[in-house]
C-alpha cells in the first residue's frame, strides 16, 4: 500500500508567517516562497524556489519553523515536487470597458485599499487595479469589533468572513485626493472610484466628483448589506427601479464607464442588472456580501449583534451561479461586461470567474487573511496556465464555459459514469463506505479484515458520493456507458 504526504494538505498547515523563519534558516533558497506556492495552486512551479537547496538547509529550515503544532514536513514535500518545466509567460493584459488592464487582479472596494499607501503598496506588487472603497456623503462611524469568521481549524485560516463594516470613513474630498494621486502616481493601473449616495443629487455630485479626479470608471455600490442609513446600499439593489434612476443619473453627468455592483440578497439579480443596462451601465459587479448571522460573542458590539455581509471562500460557488445568469441572459451579456467577486483565493478561482465572462476579477477577503502578497501566485499560476494550454490571449477565455451550462431538461439521463477504486492510493479508512451506506444506495461492501472496500455494480448508481469523501483521491471515474434499462 502507498502512503505518500499529501503536500496540499501538509503545505495548509504553513502559518504563511512574515519574514518567515525557515527562509531565513535557509542559505541556498525560499522554501516559505514554495510552500505559499503550493499553497495558492501553484505545486509545478513551486521547485524553483528551492532548487539549489541540499538536505541540510531543508532540515535548518523545517527545525527553524514556529509553527504552533508541529513542524511543518519541508523536506518530503520537496522531495514530491515535480521538476520546473520552463514555459513562456503570456501577457494578462486584457480590457475592460474599453480600459487596458495590465492583468485582471484587482483589490475589490473594502477594508484592502482605504488610503493611498495601501493601494501603492498593492500597484508595486503587481496588482492590476483597484475599486478603492466606497465613497459616500454621510459621516460613517464603524463599530468594534466589526468582523467575525467561520473557521476550519485554528491555525488562523477560515473560509467564511462577516464583516460589519460599512464605507470609507474619509471624508469625500481627501478619498477624491487620493484617487487623484493615485492615478498620477501610477498611470499604468487602473483606478475605479467607488461610490454611494442617499439621494439623486448626491450620485450626481459624486459622479462629477469622481470624474474630475481623474479616476478610469466609477462603481455604483448598490449592494453593501449593513448600512445604517435608509435608502442607502443593498436598498437600492433589491429596487430595480431605483438602480435604473441612479445609474441613468450618473451615467448621463459622466463621460467614463459607471459600473453598478450588484447584491445577492435578491430573488433574481437579473433584474436589477438588467434595469442598470437599461440606464447605460458599462459593466456589472457581482456580487458584494451575502447577508447572513454568527454566533460567537466574542464579535457582538456592547452584546448585540446584528445581520451582516459574509464572503470568502465559501461564497465562491454563489457568486459563480450570479455570474452565470447575468452572462447567459443575451440582453444583459449583450450590453454589458462583468467584473466578478465572491470567494476569489488561487488563479484557479479567478480562472472560473473568466471562463463564465468575466474580464476582470476583485479580491477582498484572501488578501485580509494572506496580504497583497498573494498576487505572486494569482499572475504565475493563470500564466502558466495559459502557456500550458496553448491560450495567447486572456480573451480567448472569457464565457468559454458559458455553452456548457444549460437546463435540467438538456443534462443527459441516458447515460451513467461508475466509480472505480484505486488500490494504490486506497488506505482503507472505509469514509466511501460509511457515505454511502447512510447517504447514497448502500453500494459500497468493505471487509473490515483486509480493510478493503470493493463496489457492488448492482446498486451503484454513479452518484459519485464515494469519490467527493475520498481522503486520498484513490476513487476515480470509469467510462461513461449506457444505462441498462
Amino acid at each position: 500500500m502507498k502512503r505518500q504526504l499529501h503536500i496540499d494538505e501538509e503545505a495548509a498547515r504553513c502559518l504563511l508567517c512574515a519574514d518567515a523563519p525557515c527562509s531565513k534558516a535557509c542559505t541556498s533558497g525560499d522554501p516559505a516562497r514554495a510552500l505559499r506556492a503550493v499553497r495558492f495552486g501553484n505545486e509545478a512551479l513551486a521547485r524553483q524556489w528551492v532548487a539549489n537547496c541540499s538536505a541540510d538547509d531543508l532540515a535548518a529550515a523545517e527545525r527553524a519553523c514556529i509553527h504552533y503544532d508541529r513542524p511543518i514536513r519541508i523536506s518530503e514535500i520537496v522531495d514530491r515536487l515535480p521538476q520546473p518545466q520552463e514555459a513562456e509567460r503570456p501577457s494578462l493584459a486584457i480590457d475592460f470597458c474599453g480600459i487596458k488592464c495590465e492583468n485582471p487582479f484587482f483589490l475589490a472596494s473594502s477594508a484592502v485599499c482605504t488610503n493611498y499607501e495601501m493601494v501603492a503598496r498593492a500597484f508595486d506588487m503587481g496588482w492590476g487595479g483597484v475599486f478603492y472603497k466606497t465613497i459616500c456623503l454621510q459621516e460613517i462611524n464603524e463599530v468594534s469589533p466589526r468582523f467575525d469568521a467561520v473557521s476550519e481549524n485554528a491555525n488562523g485560516s477560515f473560509y467564511g468572513f462577516r464583516n460589519m463594516e460599512q464605507l470609507s470613513e474619509n471624508p469625500a474630498e481627501v478619498d477624491f485626493e487620493i484617487l487623484a494621486r493615485l492615478k498620477k502616481n501610477y498611470p499604468s493601473k487602473v483606478v475605479v472610484a467607488s461610490i454611494m449616495g442617499q439621494t439623486e443629487l448626491e450620485w450626481i455630485e459624486l459622479g462629477k466628483m469622481a470624474e474630475a479626479a481623474g479616476v478610469d470608471a466609477i462603481e455604483l455600490n448598490f449592494s453593501c448589506p449593513q448600512m445604517r442609513f435608509t435608502g442607502m446600499g443593498s436598498d437600492v439593489g433589491q429596487n430595480p427601479e431605483l438602480v435604473l434612476f441612479y445609474t441613468s443619473y450618473v451615467k448621463k453627468n459622466v463621460s467614463i464607464p459607471v459600473i453598478p455592483k450588484m447584491t445577492p440578497n435578491i430573488d433574481h439579480i437579473g433584474h436589477p442588472a438588467l434595469t442598470a443596462s437599461f440606464g447605460g451601465a458599462d459593466a456589472i459587479s457581482a456580487i458584494n456580501t451575502i447577508k447572513c448571522v454568527t454566533m460567537d460573542n466574542r464579535s457582538a458590539v456592547s452584546d448585540k449583534k446584528i445581520m451582516s455581509g459574509y464572503s470568502g471562500r465559501a461564497v465562491k460557488p454563489i457568486a459563480l451561479r450570479f455570474i452565470m445568469e447575468l452572462a447567459k441572459n443575451p440582453f444583459i451579456n449583450n450590453k454589458v461586461e462583468f467584473s466578478g467577486i465572491g470567494g476569489i483565493e488561487t488563479w484557479r478561482d479567478a480562472l472560473e470567474f473568466i471562463l463564465l465572462g468575466c474580464r476582470n476579477v476583485q479580491v477582498c477577503t484572501s488578501v485580509m487573511q494572506y496580504g497583497y502578497r498573494i498576487i505572486d501566485d494569482l499572475i504565475l499560476g493563470l500564466q502558466h496556465y495559459m502557456a500550458v494550454n496553448g491560450v495567447k490571449s486572456l480573451d480567448e477565455l472569457v464565457g468559454k464555459e458559458l455553452p456548457n451550462f444549460v437546463t435540467p431538461a438538456e443534462l443527459d439521463r441516458d447515460t451513467v459514469v461508475f466509480p472505480m477504486i484505486d488500490r494504490d492510493l486506497c488506505i482503507g479508512c472505509g469514509k466511501c463506505y460509511t457515505s454511502c451506506m447512510d447517504g447514497g444506495h448502500q453500494a459500497i461492501d468493505f471487509d473490515t479484515d483486509s480493510r478493503r472496500p470493493s463496489i457492488n455494480g448492482r446498486k451503484c448508481v454513479g452518484c459519485h458520493l464515494c469519490r467527493l469523501v475520498c481522503p486520498t483521491n484513490a476513487i476515480k471515474q470509469a467510462k461513461r456507458i449506457k444505462k441498462i434499462r
